[in-house]
Protein backbone atom coordinates (compact mmCIF):
# COMPACT_ATOMS: atom_id res chain seq x y z
CA UNK A 1 0.00 0.00 0.00
CA UNK A 2 2.78 2.45 0.82
CA UNK A 3 4.26 1.98 -2.66
CA UNK A 4 0.87 2.68 -4.25
CA UNK A 5 0.55 5.93 -2.28
CA UNK A 6 4.09 6.96 -3.23
CA UNK A 7 4.04 5.97 -6.93
CA UNK A 8 3.22 9.27 -8.65
CA UNK A 9 5.11 11.39 -6.13
CA UNK A 10 8.23 9.22 -6.43
CA UNK A 11 8.12 9.46 -10.23
CA UNK A 12 7.69 13.26 -10.03
CA UNK A 13 10.52 13.68 -7.53
CA UNK A 14 12.82 11.30 -9.43
CA UNK A 15 12.29 13.13 -12.74
CA UNK A 16 12.66 16.57 -11.14
CA UNK A 17 15.78 15.32 -9.37
CA UNK A 18 17.27 14.71 -12.82
CA UNK A 19 16.10 18.06 -14.17
CA UNK A 20 17.54 19.83 -11.10
CA UNK A 21 20.88 18.08 -11.64
CA UNK A 22 20.93 19.30 -15.24
CA UNK A 23 19.23 22.68 -14.84
CA UNK A 24 22.20 24.45 -16.46
CA UNK A 25 21.72 22.33 -19.61
CA UNK A 26 17.95 22.82 -19.92
CA UNK A 27 16.99 26.11 -21.56
CA UNK A 28 14.37 28.12 -19.69
CA UNK A 29 11.10 28.92 -21.46
CA UNK A 30 10.94 32.43 -20.03
CA UNK A 31 7.94 34.64 -20.67
CA UNK A 32 6.95 37.92 -19.08
CA UNK A 33 3.53 39.51 -18.80
CA UNK A 34 3.30 43.21 -17.91
CA UNK A 35 0.18 45.19 -17.08
CA UNK A 36 -0.24 48.87 -16.38
CA UNK A 37 -3.21 50.71 -14.98
CA UNK A 38 -4.34 53.53 -12.77
CA UNK A 39 -6.10 53.17 -9.44
CA UNK A 40 -9.35 55.14 -9.19
CA UNK A 41 -8.96 58.49 -7.40
CA UNK A 42 -11.52 57.50 -4.75
CA UNK A 43 -9.63 54.27 -3.97
CA UNK A 44 -6.36 56.19 -3.78
CA UNK A 45 -7.80 58.62 -1.22
CA UNK A 46 -9.13 55.77 0.96
CA UNK A 47 -5.75 54.10 1.44
CA UNK A 48 -4.79 53.97 5.10
CA UNK A 49 -1.04 53.92 5.59
CA UNK A 50 0.14 51.20 7.97
CA UNK A 51 2.27 51.76 11.06
CA UNK A 52 5.13 49.59 9.79
CA UNK A 53 7.12 49.28 6.56
CA UNK A 54 5.59 45.90 5.75
CA UNK A 55 1.89 45.13 5.96
CA UNK A 56 -0.66 43.40 3.76
CA UNK A 57 -2.96 45.44 1.54
CA UNK A 58 -6.51 45.99 2.75
CA UNK A 59 -9.29 43.93 1.20
CA UNK A 60 -10.78 47.04 -0.43
CA UNK A 61 -7.45 48.01 -1.99
CA UNK A 62 -6.94 44.47 -3.33
CA UNK A 63 -10.42 44.60 -4.89
CA UNK A 64 -9.68 47.98 -6.51
CA UNK A 65 -6.39 46.68 -7.90
CA UNK A 66 -8.19 43.63 -9.27
CA UNK A 67 -10.70 45.89 -11.00
CA UNK A 68 -7.96 48.08 -12.47
CA UNK A 69 -5.60 45.30 -13.64
CA UNK A 70 -7.50 42.02 -13.45
CA UNK A 71 -4.84 40.71 -11.05
CA UNK A 72 -5.68 38.70 -7.94
CA UNK A 73 -3.60 39.55 -4.87
CA UNK A 74 -3.72 37.08 -1.97
CA UNK A 75 -4.74 38.46 1.41
CA UNK A 76 -1.48 37.32 3.02
CA UNK A 77 0.81 39.04 0.49
CA UNK A 78 3.10 41.32 2.50
CA UNK A 79 3.42 44.73 0.87
CA UNK A 80 6.47 46.92 1.36
CA UNK A 81 5.37 50.48 2.10
CA UNK A 82 7.73 53.29 1.16
CA UNK A 83 7.00 57.02 1.36
CA UNK A 84 5.02 57.33 -1.86
CA UNK A 85 5.08 53.78 -3.22
CA UNK A 86 3.81 50.34 -2.33
CA UNK A 87 5.67 47.29 -3.65
CA UNK A 88 4.13 43.82 -3.41
CA UNK A 89 6.45 40.89 -4.11
CA UNK A 90 4.52 37.86 -5.36
CA UNK A 91 6.97 34.95 -5.64
CA UNK A 92 5.59 31.80 -7.20
CA UNK A 93 6.86 28.39 -8.25
CA UNK A 94 8.56 28.51 -11.63
CA UNK A 95 8.59 32.27 -11.81
CA UNK A 96 8.07 35.54 -10.05
CA UNK A 97 5.60 38.40 -9.96
CA UNK A 98 5.37 41.82 -8.37
CA UNK A 99 3.10 44.83 -8.22
CA UNK A 100 3.97 48.47 -7.70
CA UNK A 101 1.54 51.25 -6.76
CA UNK A 102 2.48 54.92 -6.85
CA UNK A 103 0.56 56.48 -3.95
CA UNK A 104 0.64 59.99 -5.43
CA UNK A 105 -0.52 59.24 -9.01
CA UNK A 106 -2.29 55.90 -8.57
CA UNK A 107 -0.16 54.33 -11.31
CA UNK A 108 -0.09 50.54 -11.12
CA UNK A 109 2.55 48.32 -12.66
CA UNK A 110 2.35 44.54 -12.54
CA UNK A 111 4.82 42.05 -13.94
CA UNK A 112 4.65 38.26 -13.94
CA UNK A 113 7.54 36.13 -15.17
CA UNK A 114 7.34 32.43 -15.89
CA UNK A 115 10.41 30.27 -16.51
CA UNK A 116 8.42 27.34 -17.94
CA UNK A 117 7.05 23.96 -16.87
CA UNK A 118 10.39 22.44 -15.89
CA UNK A 119 11.21 25.37 -13.61
CA UNK A 120 7.71 25.06 -12.13
CA UNK A 121 8.20 21.34 -11.41
CA UNK A 122 11.71 21.96 -10.02
CA UNK A 123 10.31 24.55 -7.60
CA UNK A 124 7.61 22.08 -6.54
CA UNK A 125 10.39 19.56 -5.86
CA UNK A 126 12.14 22.06 -3.59
CA UNK A 127 8.94 23.45 -2.06
CA UNK A 128 9.97 26.95 -3.15
CA UNK A 129 7.16 29.54 -2.95
CA UNK A 130 4.49 26.82 -2.87
CA UNK A 131 2.56 27.58 0.31
CA UNK A 132 1.58 25.56 3.35
CA UNK A 133 -0.58 22.93 1.61
CA UNK A 134 2.23 21.82 -0.70
CA UNK A 135 4.72 21.92 2.15
CA UNK A 136 2.47 19.58 4.14
CA UNK A 137 2.08 17.33 1.11
CA UNK A 138 5.81 16.90 0.53
CA UNK A 139 6.43 16.28 4.25
CA UNK A 140 3.71 13.63 4.37
CA UNK A 141 4.96 12.18 1.09
CA UNK A 142 8.51 12.00 2.47
CA UNK A 143 7.21 10.18 5.57
CA UNK A 144 5.34 7.75 3.28
CA UNK A 145 8.59 7.15 1.33
CA UNK A 146 10.41 6.41 4.59
CA UNK A 147 7.64 3.97 5.52
CA UNK A 148 7.86 2.40 2.03
CA UNK A 149 11.64 1.99 2.39
CA UNK A 150 11.45 0.57 5.91
CA UNK A 151 8.73 -1.93 4.98
CA UNK A 152 10.87 -2.95 2.01
CA UNK A 153 13.83 -3.47 4.32
CA UNK A 154 11.63 -5.49 6.66
CA UNK A 155 10.58 -7.70 3.71
CA UNK A 156 14.27 -8.19 2.82
CA UNK A 157 14.98 -9.31 6.38
CA UNK A 158 12.07 -11.78 6.25
CA UNK A 159 13.20 -13.20 2.90
CA UNK A 160 16.95 -13.24 3.64
CA UNK A 161 17.22 -17.04 3.50
CA UNK A 162 15.56 -17.25 0.06
CA UNK A 163 17.66 -14.49 -1.55
CA UNK A 164 21.34 -14.70 -0.62
CA UNK A 165 22.34 -11.86 -2.98
CA UNK A 166 20.13 -9.35 -1.17
CA UNK A 167 22.56 -8.17 1.51
CA UNK A 168 25.52 -7.60 -0.82
CA UNK A 169 23.17 -5.49 -2.99
CA UNK A 170 22.01 -3.52 0.07
CA UNK A 171 25.64 -3.02 1.15
CA UNK A 172 26.51 -1.83 -2.37
CA UNK A 173 23.65 0.68 -2.13
CA UNK A 174 25.33 2.11 0.98
CA UNK A 175 28.96 1.88 -0.13
CA UNK A 176 28.62 3.46 -3.61
CA UNK A 177 27.24 6.84 -2.38
CA UNK A 178 29.79 6.92 0.47
CA UNK A 179 32.68 6.33 -1.96
CA UNK A 180 31.39 9.01 -4.35
CA UNK A 181 31.00 11.50 -1.49
CA UNK A 182 34.45 10.78 -0.06
CA UNK A 183 36.30 10.80 -3.39
CA UNK A 184 34.42 13.28 -5.57
CA UNK A 185 32.34 15.70 -3.48
CA UNK A 186 34.46 18.55 -2.16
Amino acid sequence: MSSAVCLVGMLLFAVTGITLNHAHQIPAQKSTLSKEGVLAEQALQNIALPDSDTAPLSRDLRIQIRRALGVYLPANAEAEWYGDEVYVPLPRPGGDAWLSLDLTTGDLLYEKTSRGAIAYLNDLHKGRNTGAAWSWFIDIFAAACVLFSLTGLWLLVRQRNNRPGTWPAVALGVVIPVIIIVLFVH
